[in-house]
């Protein structure tokens, strides 16, 4: 942690003395460490400045995702999907965050079936009865960032497809429920893989969620894997994304050579997805989007 003065302005942007404000909070985050406990940067807290633009985000980020629900069916293009997404985003006032994202060519990420993530919108993809799809949207409102992740069942879907989906987004409410301030972020991890093993699947581990909101990617990296009491300890302020990737068979996945971009599950199982955008507060954990 930066070194600051008792009676300079607080480094969070309220205009209060530093003593007044936020030295306290910075000497119980000192305390963690001088235990041994890895404890957030200055950087990965958000000042409530911050906060609120990325709240903003966070509504538009929603209500594209329920265009999404309102709209999708089967014979719809995942194409269809991106055009709904960008045009939504741009009338409300927000800025599709994967268009071009280094080199990503749509504003949406849409990834069926066997694919774990990232996969690329396609005007001949059409969407069929017992797909299951997850659309991921990310959106800019004033240079803040929101991310969330919804799966559809696409028609009838097959029992197994449905309990993966169910049972995915079950594991992100659990983990939602402990991401307490002065908590740890294994115990997310901890309480997502535990839940997903005892129903039979499997976590992705090479891809987990992020921090998120001055930035489409930001620390710190979020495990859907963990032990509790273990990894960064959470403190009010910090914004991430949890986005747990749970498949149906193992837990190996690969990457398209083609495209560069979507991930598949390596022995073509199915996968699921959902993510939210959460803040850690003294009350508890606040959902920004989802």
């Amino acid at each position: 942690m930066f070194k600051i003065g008792r009676n300079d302005a607080c480094w969070c942007g309220s205009g209060k003395k530093y003593k007044n404000c936020h030295l306290s909070f910075d000497q119980k985050i000192e305390n963690y460490a001088v235990m041994g406990v890895e404890v957030p940067e200055h950087y990965m807290i958000k000042t409530p400045a911050q906060i609120e633009g990325i709240r903003r985000a966070g509504v538009i980020n929603n209500k594209v995702l329920d265009q999404v629900d309102e709209n999708i069916k089967p014979g719809m293009s995942t194409e269809d999907i991106n055009t709904l997404v960008h045009e939504t985003s741009i009338r409300l006032g927000g800025i599709p965050a994967t268009l071009n994202f280094e080199g990503y060519p749509k504003s949406v990420c849409t990834s069926i079936n066997e694919v774990v993530c990232h996969g690329i919108p396609d005007p001949n993809r059409i969407l069929q009865d017992g797909d299951i799809i997850n659309v991921d949207v990310t959106t800019i409102v004033d240079g803040f960032y929101a991310d969330a992740s919804r799966m559809y069942c696409i028609g009838k879907v097959s029992a197994e497809a449905l309990k993966l989906v169910q049972v995915t987004r079950e594991s992100v409410d659990l983990a939602v429920k402990e991401a307490r301030a002065w908590g740890h972020l294994g115990d997310i991890g901890a309480a997502i893989s535990e839940y997903i093993y005892a129903n039979g699947f499997t976590v992705v581990r090479e891809i987990g969620g992020h921090g998120v909101g001055l930035d489409i990617h930001e620390e710190p990296w979020v495990s859907h894997i963990g032990t509790r009491g273990t990894d960064m300890l959470l403190v009010p302020g910090m914004i991430f994304t949890i986005e747990p990737m749970v498949n149906a068979g193992k837990a190996d996945v690969v990457q398209d050579d083609e495209d560069g971009w979507t991930i598949y599950t390596k022995d073509g199982s199915l996968s699921a997805q959902w993510e939210y955008t959460i803040l850690i507060t003294e009350e508890g954990p606040e959902i920004l989007s989802r």
